[in-house]
């Protein structure tokens, strides 16, 4: 175990696993049995002829790889239709699923078994069963395919169970495509594939990979050209070499560039980046230790003798560090403080570095610190923390006893008479920054990208603690959008698929949103928004949530009600004909040990089709979140039009996650394969369930080792 751990440290990139040209983790051609460790996002782009393809590759569990492909065939046009496709090759999009079903031991090998096209439109259709084992710096992997994969045919083992998988069944007929079709699962005689890595530690960690290859080339794609699609114009070369070759060159940790030689007639090349987003600080460690308060004997002797002087330099340090005191009030031995804060996501670290700067400033006889959270003017929790215990166990960092004598507690309302000091505060006032902003239209037949830069105005007046009024204007400063010309085929109303007008109509100015916000939780464990004014870049109009969510518990259920009406394409002050009501019930739940969040929302579309949606994510110590969502609701396949329902995944990444220095908001990447109005949700800000989130003593002690940070 030493000596493993050794290697990996002088050889940092040995065992990190490598992309196949399929842009999953995989031999050449060909799957394997590998997996990322939970956390990690990955692209990968691989060039090998016909076929050009990118990869979001997420890993929300070590067992679990799941992937979303975007592939260009370059044998195909998009349509049948020369003067429609223009310049446009055929493009395919598809989901894959890894699932680890053995670990790997100083015995037995690593099994997996995997889904590729899961839901996509079948042409790279393949399910796989594969082994690795690793021994010394040699990586073997062996394998039996279906499908795609089913070169090397052998008899198919699960035959022994039913009859059911002896022959493979052509593809779903009067589909719109964006299903899985579970029939074919494992069907027909598989084949075999195979190959080994072989790592060179002491350089860098370059791998050269053999690969018996498994492929079967006249399954994939458009092998025969318009005998195989219509839409395609000339066949794909077809192997003359089962065996294929390859290098791996790790650039670092989270790069690497890969090249082979594929099927005795075809070179190959791509590269992959990683993210190991798992961990906290997984790319920039922290470097923002909280300044202690200076003259700390001079400020305990004035505020020991005059509670104003206390109140005061409660206000005026925490102000220096980001806390915001709302009221103050000694009792006794006791000082009670209610802060607001927008710069950490740990509520333990905020616990801790608000009580260090009130026993800095504190006389000796105050015993106990009250530090009550209060998030858009709402009480979220207290922490009751006992002094003397506090600073007994910093020095050592003893959090996880010095968290025994912090109590939680849910503050119902506040009643500002119980407080001796309640500062005014400076109201109106307004946050605002200009950034540039960026919106983009992807793999239509137009062309594959066209985009717009415009730079953004984006503000928050705040004219009391829980009422807001938002905004985001935008002015272009460069775009291709003049070449967009495809309408929408929808046959239901037109939410969402009208966006090629609204990219055009809006490129030169617009108001993305310009509403007002009002919060309030008028009883035990209830919150409550009301919102007005233009919510979205598509919709405007008045609504509001309604969120139950017990601090002891781990669950939210609650409901959200928007009377709205479509904004014209300029995306100004104007509106169009189309209006509608639109509402869900909502229940989330958070499993506490996996973080794993699950939600199920029921109700009323913006197309005024009725269904339901279920989303599963999981968030990392790092505050990465990694999601997936899809929806069914009453509108028929056809009705839906092209991909057949709505789905999806996502990933949220903390923007502090790239400083040194501890912020709050989030980056983060969504996709849909495609724009459909079925399942459409009204898109308004500030959530309850995220606004809440320190209302809950699940996401307090997580963090419980952020105290003395």
């Amino acid at each position: 175990m030493l000596e493993a751990s050794l290697n990996d440290y002088i050889y940092p990139n040995r065992n990190i696993p490598s992309f196949s040209n399929y842009s999953t983790l995989g031999l050449i051609q060909n799957p394997n049995a590998r997996f990322y460790d939970a956390g990690t996002i990955s692209f990968s782009w691989s060039n090998m002829d016909p076929y050009l393809r990118g990869s979001i590759v997420a890993y929300p569990f070590d067992w679990f790889e799941a992937a979303y492909h975007y592939t260009d065939i370059n044998n195909a046009l998009y349509s049948l239709s020369p003067d429609f496709s223009g310049n446009q090759t055929y493009k395919d999009k598809g989901f894959d699923f890894k699932f680890r079903l053995l670990k790997e031991s100083q015995i037995f090998p690593q099994v997996a078994f995997g889904i590729r096209d899961f839901a996509g439109t079948g042409v790279f259709a393949a399910e796989y069963i594969a082994a690795s084992k690793k021994i010394n710096n040699l990586d073997f992997t062996l394998g039996l395919g279906w499908g795609s994969l089913s070169n090397n045919q052998v008899s198919n083992p699960f035959n022994l169970i039913s009859d059911h998988f002896e022959f493979r069944k052509s593809e779903l007929t009067n589909t719109q495509g964006g299903e899985p079709n579970f029939k074919r699962f494992f069907t027909g005689q598989p084949g075999i594939f195979g190959g080994v890595e072989i790592i060179f530690p002491s350089k860098d960690g370059i791998r050269a990979k053999i690969e018996y290859d498994g492929t079967d080339y006249l399954l994939e794609g458009f092998p025969n050209g318009q005998e195989s699609f219509k839409f395609a114009f000339e066949p794909v070369r077809q192997s003359q070499s089962k065996w294929n070759f390859g290098l791996v060159y790790p650039v670092n940790k989270s790069m690497q560039l890969k090249a082979s030689f594929v099927k005795g007639n075809t070179l190959s090349f791509g590269f992959s980046l990683s993210g190991f987003f798992g961990p906290k600080d997984p790319i920039i460690i922290k470097n923002d230790r909280m300044p202690d308060v200076k003259n700390i004997t001079e400020v305990k002797y004035l505020t020991a003798n005059n509670d104003l002087f206390l109140y005061r330099a409660a206000l005026i340090e925490l102000r220096d560090r980001g806390f915001y005191l709302r009221n103050a009030n000694k009792d006794d031995a006791k000082l009670t403080v209610t802060y607001a804060q927008s710069n950490h996501t740990s509520y333990p670290r905020v616990i801790g570095r608000v009580a260090t700067v009130l026993d800095q400033i504190s006389p000796e006889y105050i015993d106990e610190f009250e530090i009550i959270n209060m998030n858009a003017g709402m009480p979220m929790h207290s922490a009751t923390v006992n002094r003397k215990d506090f600073i007994r166990y910093k020095k050592d960092n003893l959090y996880s006893v010095a968290k025994r004598s912090i109590e939680l507690n849910e503050v119902n309302k506040l009643n500002k008479d119980k407080f001796s000091y309640n500062p005014a505060g400076s109201f109106p006032n307004t946050f605002w920054r200009i950034a540039p902003n960026i919106r983009s239209q992807i793999g239509g037949p137009d062309g594959f990208f066209f985009g717009d830069l415009s730079l953004s105005y984006q503000s928050e007046t705040k004219f009391t603690p829980n009422i807001a009024l938002n905004a985001q204007a935008n002015i272009g400063i460069t775009d291709n959008f003049d070449n967009l010309k495809l309408d929408s085929d929808s046959v239901l109303p037109h939410v969402r698929t009208d966006i090629v007008q609204y990219l055009k109509q809006s490129k030169k100015y617009n108001i993305q949103s310009l509403h007002l916000n009002i919060f309030n939780k008028p009883f035990k464990d209830i919150y409550t928004k009301f919102s007005i004014g233009l919510l979205e870049s598509m919709f405007g109009g008045f609504g509001g949530e309604i969120l139950y969510r017990p601090f002891g518990g781990n669950f939210g259920l609650g409901a959200e009600l928007w009377a709205v009406k479509q904004r014209e394409y300029d995306m100004l002050l104007k509106f169009r004909d189309y209006d509608t009501v639109t509402g869900h019930i909502n229940w989330h739940y958070k499993e506490p040990k996996s973080q794993i969040i699950f939600t199920v929302r029921g109700g009323r579309f913006l197309a005024k089709d009725s269904g339901l949606n279920f989303d599963f994510a999981r968030r990392f110590p790092s505050g990465v979140t990694i999601g997936a969502f899809f929806s069914r609701t009453d509108i028929s396949k056809a009705e839906f039009g092209e991909g057949s329902f709505d789905k999806g995944f996502y990933f949220n990444i903390p923007v502090e996650a790239f400083f040194s220095n501890y912020r709050r908001g989030y980056t983060g990447f969504g996709l849909r394969p495609l724009t459909r109005d079925g399942a459409a949700f009204l898109i308004h800000s500030h959530h309850l369930w995220g606004v809440t989130e320190q209302a809950q003593d699940v996401n307090i002690s997580r963090d419980w080792d952020d105290l003395y940070d």
